[in-house]
């Protein structure tokens, strides 16, 4: 039985035997309604107050059964109720650890300080790539939110270096910064860098002013959504087919096309070849769009003689089954 209507039903029998008790001694002594409940009260929490009237035989017999009966009945509803709040306890100590346990294992992965409306909306667009994802957010109210959403999470102030390490910062590939202000966001990004000199840090600055400052502080990134959020409504304004375009092919929700990125391993088969060698477009049906050299130098449109060095990032785009089966090829997991 579902435990919310076990109690439920728990309570009802027990308000109905208060409710016999009651009408019991009234219908047996002939007691008003008040003395009926009283002596029903005092009887079942066995509290061994004196009556409040002489009992007729009949009166002892049925209190004598109130109490075999309804006694045990209440004492058994204490236990359910104690059991409730015991069980509920104990499994909510046991999910904690299971989550923990989870974020230990977890290596190369994402950290998102920062679950509020642009927070959640960056985690269900990475969730879609990868589970290896841990939120930190101080709200104990987002914490049902965040177990709704399956989200890895640690409730605690991201700027505390203690809970960033639980998070796991030092074997993570990237963290983001989204919390509320711009000061938080910039002393976590400093933390951050401290703890891990070599993870990629991305922030979120409210204010274009003060961009300066996280990449002093040791940002690699830093986006404003409110700038983001203007070019997008201009590009759909202006150029509304090229908007359309880029919306289905950088969402995870369509299989007809995507534009993904796909690293190159030094060991890779595909390192020397040229690209009309490499047999992307003939084994894969898949269009190279651009290439990132290790140097950091991005190459549009690449000639079909552009060789393929290790280290580079090649931008691809095509059908998401042809992409997933590339990187596999190429020497990605």
């Amino acid at each position: 039985m579902d435990k919310t209507l076990k109690m439920k039903v728990t309570v009802f029998v027990a308000v109905l035997f208060f409710i016999l008790g009651t009408g019991g001694y009234m219908a047996i002594e002939g007691w008003g309604i008040l003395d009926s409940a009283y002596m029903t009260a005092i009887t079942l929490s066995t509290v061994g107050f004196l009556e409040v009237h002489d009992l007729s035989d009949g009166g002892r017999l049925f209190t004598i059964l109130l109490i075999f009966t309804g006694v045990g009945y209440f004492l058994y509803m204490g236990g359910v109720f104690i059991s409730s709040v015991v069980d509920g306890e104990i499994k909510r100590m046991l999910g904690r650890q299971r989550l923990d346990n989870k974020i230990k294992k977890l290596n190369n992965h994402y950290i998102v300080c920062g679950y509020g409306r642009i927070g959640r909306v960056l985690c269900k667009f990475v969730a879609e790539d990868t589970k290896d994802l841990v939120v930190v957010e101080q709200s104990e109210e987002l914490k049902e939110t965040l177990e709704q959403d399956k989200i890895h999470y640690i409730i605690g102030d991201a700027g505390d270096e203690d809970v960033l390490e639980k998070a796991g910062i030092k074997r993570a590939r990237a963290i983001v910064a989204v919390l509320a202000t711009d000061t938080a966001n910039v002393f976590l990004v400093l933390t951050a860098r401290q703890l891990n000199p070599d993870i990629y840090i991305m922030a979120r600055a409210s204010n274009p002013m003060v961009r300066k400052k996280f990449y002093v502080a040791g940002a690699n990134q830093v986006e404003s959504p409110y700038d983001i959020g203007g070019v997008s409504m201009g590009l759909k304004l202006l150029r509304p087919t090229v908007s359309n375009f880029l919306d289905t092919a950088l969402s995870r929700q369509s299989d007809a096309i995507q534009i993904e990125e796909a690293f190159v391993p030094e060991t890779s088969d595909y390192v020397g070849k040229q690209l009309k060698d490499s047999g992307i477009r003939q084994n894969y049906n898949l269009i190279i769009i651009a290439i990132k050299e290790k140097s950091g130098h991005m190459e549009f449109a690449p000639h079909f003689e552009t060789i393929i060095h290790p280290r580079d990032t090649l931008i691809v785009m095509g059908k998401t089954a042809d992409l997933t089966a590339f990187r596999r090829a190429l020497g990605n997991s």
